[in-house]
């Protein structure tokens, strides 16, 4: 459904009177249509903010440069005041690791207090801090922390732009694991992505292969819920990136399920995931089609709203069955007979109702809450086959069911986040390719919102 409001706000004759009127003038997001590009950054105006003696600053240095970035490296306030006389900045990434005490947080002020208004718009600044949350030590702890409070401030500050501002925690070890983050949150294909934090596990092994285009060349995933919205829009996105996907849905949306199959060459499943024989049936299905599944993404889940004390049993019942039980089940069957493969990636859709709670809806809810601390758990349990499981917690997206809001409750929804819009499901399918990529393997047990940074659950 489109969204007037946005399209008023970027016309030059309406921006001005919906401004008079004290409306909402969300910039319209600039988004990516192709697979991971060999150099996102490409005539992208970049500033590289790393001071002397950072052990990140040559890593840095080396992606920024092999992504296509047209600058390399400004440290100095004194070095970059002629630059920003000459245009706007379109990436900036700030490398905040050497912060170790107090003082240094003035560094955030004395770099961002110039930089703010010389953002382009849609650009995209990307922070990076030591991760000392886990030290015994309280000054450490309390100042990482502090650099995830700014970012998120900034990034409410900048999204009037369509800008955006994400934070990655980096440990000691995980250097080498930044490269596909930092593209990622520095590209458009992180654009309704904001006020996010990343942390890097050094955990994992590095796979033997760290494709940058063409990610999932000669790969198998498994898309549940595919026949529409997300789950379509995922197949796709997974598709462009070489990967073949067997689409799951239920058997009334048959048609649906086959034609999608067809426009990505995927192969259709047409299966009640909540079956009594369900998991045989999958794992027949799949050593039929494949030696084992790269990907796993369990987007099935339906909504039975209503308040608790008028919910009927039956309503309860099958949001928690086919929301959760039914992952619980398919993950621990697959995982036993080894037709996950080592490398693997399991990515669960959460939601940011599972974050923040929403009235009517404490079924979905705790099915949603439950998936992000399923991901948590079980990605330590992986680790050592190389597995990463995580979430991904979709905020107001476009689809047919928040089309079918009231236009008030639809309104709201699209304005309460730093972006004040609503995203498309390819913004949500973006960040699952992000996930479902070989160069995530830093990037377990987490849940990354995909919600402009909305004001729910913040």
């Amino acid at each position: 459904m489109s969204d007037l409001l946005l399209t008023l706000a970027n016309r030059p004759g309406t921006a001005r009177i919906l401004k008079t009127l004290g409306l909402p003038s969300p910039t319209r997001l600039t988004r990516e249509n192709g697979g991971f590009a060999p150099k996102p950054l490409n005539e992208l105006r970049t500033l590289l903010l790393s001071p002397e003696g950072s052990p990140c600053q040559e890593e840095l240095i080396r992606i920024l440069s092999n992504a296509g970035a047209d600058q390399e490296s400004r440290s100095p306030l004194e070095a970059y005041e002629e630059e920003t006389s000459q245009g706007r900045f379109q990436v900036i990434v700030y490398d905040g690791t050497m912060i170790r005490e107090v003082s240094h947080y003035r560094s955030l002020y004395d770099h961002f207090h110039r930089l703010t208004n010389r953002l382009s718009h849609n650009a995209k600044v990307v922070l990076l801090a030591r991760d000392f949350t886990s030290e015994t030590d309280p000054e450490l702890a309390a100042l990482s922390r502090g650099v995830e409070g700014f970012t998120k401030s900034l990034a409410k500050e900048i999204g009037k732009k369509g800008s955006t501002a994400n934070l990655i925690y980096v440990n000691q070890g995980t250097d080498s694991h930044l490269e596909m983050p930092l593209r990622f949150l520095c590209s458009h294909h992180s654009a309704f992505i904001s006020g996010q934090a990343l942390r890097l596990n050094n955990q994992l092994a590095q796979p033997d292969a760290l494709p940058l285009t063409n990610t999932l060349s000669g790969k198998m995933a498994l898309v549940t819920g595919c026949a529409g919205g997300i789950g379509a829009e995922t197949a796709h996105r997974l598709s462009q990136e070489g990967c073949q996907v067997i689409c799951l849905d239920i058997p009334a949306v048959e048609d649906s399920l086959n034609h999608l199959a067809n426009e990505i060459n995927g192969i259709p499943l047409p299966l009640d995931i909540t079956q009594p024989d369900a998991i045989e049936t999958l794992s027949s299905f799949i050593r039929q089609h494949s030696d084992g599944l790269d990907v796993i993404v369990h987007n099935a889940g339906i909504t039975r709203d209503k308040s608790l004390a008028k919910m009927p049993a039956h309503y309860w019942d099958s949001v928690i069955s086919v929301n959760l039980a039914a992952i619980l089940k398919i993950d621990q069957h697959l995982i036993k007979e080894k037709l996950i493969k080592p490398e693997g990636r399991i990515i669960c859709l959460s939601s940011i109702s599972g974050i923040a709670g929403n009235f009517g809806q404490s079924n979905y809810a705790t099915t949603k809450a439950a998936l992000m601390g399923y991901a948590k758990a079980q990605a330590q349990a992986l680790i050592a086959e190389g597995i990463t499981v995580n979430a991904i917690a979709p905020g107001f997206i476009e689809t047919n069911m928040t089309a079918a809001m009231p236009v008030l409750t639809r309104e709201a929804g699209r304005r309460l986040n730093a972006l004040s819009q609503g995203g498309p499901p390819r913004d949500v399918a973006e960040a699952i390719a992000f996930m479902a990529s070989p160069g995530a393997y830093g990037v377990t047990g987490q849940t990354l919102r995909v919600c402009g940074l909305g004001i729910m659950g913040a």
